[in-house]
């Protein structure tokens, strides 16, 4: 018979959507390998500045897939005696590299190629363009597809966590998918922004125009990354959980007959499904030393069978002062405000509330 306080058996980290990841993170990289090897034969060619811009755009992916790849991997490693925590931000660390390759590589070249073709325009369009625009819209297509699969894996996302579809698109907890989805949304506008640019100077013999599509390209690419790189540094930094799971959490510990206030409730997330829960408790008055344990055990175990991805779980037993109660009151009453916000955002529009 199963020993009811016995500590809840360790699962390897990672969730079950990791699988999903990956072959999504496979998908994106088999078709920015190929459709950069085309790019770059065709901005040769052609020596459109607007395609070298492309190129070296699916060049950035390519390599910023093969770091999303490397999190996935590394990020499953055990905890250990240097990482007793386990190692799932290295999901945010490479993201964050995955960030600044998308500045670097891909916004700072398409930056210099716009650049130079404004100070020294070529001269006019060959036939080598036409090889430039057949490159373009069959890398259309390819990005339309891994486009697609990362919308159907957020969908999925976004059912599973029970939030809007554009909510999920801005907040979700993976960091592989969401830098994919960024990447592959960019490479459709980018592959836009070339052909427009390309046309136009076929059309008016302009090179203004390719060099105007080398500098959004170049936005478009800097600001991607910007955000990218601003949400990992909020995650490497140390993140909340969602503010649901907080509330659940906490009306969990304030019924257990053993508790009396819960004055302090701090969260961490240690990874994409991974999340560290540290509560400081005040006890019910007369409760004696060996039912003190029983009851701490028992809540730690009810605590990580409920909510598997509280992965660590710290309880703090001291005794609260009326300081501790009345700012414990105000952050409730935020946390529960952030709660009903986040209800009235997954409402959809014209719904009314439930009595």
């Amino acid at each position: 018979m199963e020993d009811p306080h016995a500590p809840p058996a360790p699962r390897p980290p990672g969730g079950g959507d990791t699988v999903h990841t990956r072959r999504t993170v496979l998908v994106a990289l088999a078709a920015n390998l190929a459709i950069a090897c085309a790019k770059v034969v065709g901005g040769l060619v052609s020596g459109s500045p607007a395609m070298l811009s492309e190129a070296a755009h699916s060049v950035a992916d390519s390599l910023n897939e093969v770091f999303l790849l490397t999190s996935l991997t590394r990020s499953r490693r055990r905890p250990d005696a240097r990482h007793p925590f386990g190692y799932g931000k290295e999901r945010f660390f490479w993201s964050l590299l995955a960030a600044v390759g998308i500045f670097v590589m891909g916004g700072c070249f398409s930056f210099y190629q716009g650049l130079n073709a404004l100070r020294a325009p070529q001269a006019e369009p060959h036939g080598g363009y036409a090889v430039a625009l057949v490159v373009l819209l069959v890398s259309l297509g390819a990005e339309g597809i891994s486009l697609t699969r990362a919308l159907f894996q957020v969908r999925r996302h976004a059912a599973a966590s029970g939030r809007r579809f554009s909510k999920e698109l801005r907040h979700g907890d993976e960091p592989a998918l969401r830098t994919v989805l960024a990447e592959d949304a960019t490479a459709v506008l980018g592959v836009l922004l070339a052909m427009g640019g390309i046309g136009l100077h076929l059309l008016t013999g302009a090179a203004a125009w390719e060099a105007a599509a080398s500098l959004g390209i170049a936005l478009l690419l800097m600001y991607v990354a910007y955000r990218l790189g601003r949400n990992a540094r909020d995650e490497l930094v140390g993140e909340a959980a969602a503010p649901a799971l907080r509330q659940a959490v906490a009306d969990f510990l304030e019924r257990q007959p053993e508790i009396d206030a819960v004055t302090a409730l701090l969260t961490m997330r240690l990874g994409p499904d991974t999340i560290l829960l540290a509560a400081r408790v005040d006890l019910e008055p007369g409760l004696e030393s060996e039912h003190v344990e029983e009851a701490a055990v028992r809540i730690k175990h009810e605590l990580a069978e409920r909510w598997p991805a509280l992965e660590q779980i710290f309880l703090d037993i001291t005794e609260a002062t009326r300081a501790d109660r009345g700012r414990a009151l105000r952050e409730r009453r935020e946390l529960d405000r952030m709660v009903a916000d986040a209800e009235r955002d997954r409402r959809p529009r014209g719904a009314r509330p439930e009595p």
